[in-house]
């Protein structure tokens, strides 16, 4: 306890609430499309948005805690987009069956230590490429955002410039200060008056099982989250230093997403761009006290499950302009250092632009996503280049 309060900092905490701020507001609504694509009512989505929260503020909480490294989990947000479009032809029962089914598949992979070994033939550059890939959009959406909310995006990417001149380590905490002051000046105390304050309450369903959606929905659900949450996951991880046992991480939220599914925690994993938030410079220039960031999304993710759907609401208020202008900015020495990383060596260079371009591209071929296929054809590059050396 003791070292915990010696290595608590507020740009760590910030970062927290950032990650979970940026987290739930970006991608909430695909949540709800999901839960009422399952048959939920308003009181099931409630319970979702609730278990959600109680299970990602546990495993950022405890792994970070117990690897003192920042462990960020998040719930699948390319998962909720599929079942947004595939739960319709299922009962709410046999929907949960399918979270539970998918939850195993990741438990298995996880004891196993497939994933882990996999990872490791991964290059780091063509790791920090296809990460560069993955956030380069966010990047480019601070300047998409400005088009549509010149004056709000204009004022904290100046504040971020002069903040990042003189107080590096509190940029961040500057730029959602101001981005929230431009937001209330302009809308005054109205949008906060039809905000709720009233906590929800879980909605336990036992789960039914139905093989067609087992293969048909779980299989594509647990590959759809490997592929485009915890590939980017570890490499956030790994480009950042730290050497983390994947396995027990991916293990972790295996069993949390079977244990929560019947609340409505339908798949958890590790967070890519959330991740990001928390383990560059500007979380903390130490980065072995980087894993307070980890226990304050830990505590805020807690604080917004219980909270249901005020936070929500909350959360709601904020302009879809804001929400993605903060997470390009505080991603934006993330983007940089990774694209450093990856064309740093000559040998490694062609191959992880090839990693880098095919994860920009957004390609999808058998339904998985793009960060897969620019790791795999960055490799086969690397292996043909170093066998044309030989």
């Amino acid at each position: 306890m003791l070292r915990i309060v010696n290595d608590v900092s507020l740009s760590a905490i910030v970062a927290g609430f950032v990650a979970v701020l940026i987290g739930f507001a970006s991608s909430v609504a695909i949540v709800f499309q999901a839960a009422q694509a399952a048959g939920a009512d308003s009181n099931v989505i409630v319970s979702w948005i609730m278990a959600l929260g109680l299970g990602m503020g546990a495993t950022c909480f405890f792994l970070s805690l117990w690897y003192r490294s920042p462990v960020i989990t998040a719930w699948s947000t390319p998962g909720a987009a599929l079942l947004a479009t595939s739960l319709g032809t299922i009962n709410y029962s046999e929907a949960i069956g399918v979270f539970v089914f998918a939850g195993a598949l990741t438990l298995l992979t996880g004891v196993s230590g497939l994933f882990d070994k996999v990872m490791r033939l991964v290059p780091l550059p063509l790791a920090c490429a296809m990460l560069a890939g993955v956030l380069f959009k966010f990047g480019l959406s601070i300047f998409d955002s400005m088009m549509s909310d010149v004056f709000l995006v204009g004022i904290m990417l100046i504040t971020y410039l002069i903040s990042k001149r003189f107080v590096p380590r509190y940029s961040v905490l500057f730029v959602l200060v101001s981005g929230v002051a431009f937001v209330l000046a302009n809308s005054g105390s109205q949008i906060m008056s039809n905000i709720p304050f009233e906590l929800g309450a879980f909605v336990w369903v036992w789960p039914e099982w139905n093989l067609g959606a087992l293969i048909g929905i779980g299989v594509p659900l647990y590959i759809v989250t490997m592929t485009s949450q915890n590939i980017p996951g570890v490499a956030v991880m790994r480009s950042s230093g730290y050497q983390t046992p994947v396995s027990p991480l991916i293990s972790w939220t295996g069993l949390t997403s079977i244990m929560l599914a019947p609340l409505g925690g339908f798949a958890f994993n590790l967070a890519a761009i959330t991740a990001a938030i928390c383990s560059g410079d500007e979380c903390h220039k130490d980065q072995k006290r980087r894993y307070i960031a980890g226990l304050s999304a830990g505590v805020f993710y807690w604080c917004a499950g219980l909270a249901g759907t005020s936070v929500v609401a909350l959360f709601s208020i904020f302009p879809s302009t804001m929400i993605a202008a903060l997470a390009g900015i505080a991603l934006l020495g993330t983007i940089g250092m990774n694209l450093k990383n990856a064309m740093a060596e000559d040998n490694n260079r062609e191959a992880a632009l090839v990693t880098f371009l095919v994860t920009v591209s957004g390609v999808s071929f058998g339904g998985i996503a793009s960060a897969f296929w620019g790791i795999l054809f960055g490799v086969i590059c690397l292996l043909i280049s170093n066998l044309k050396r030989k």
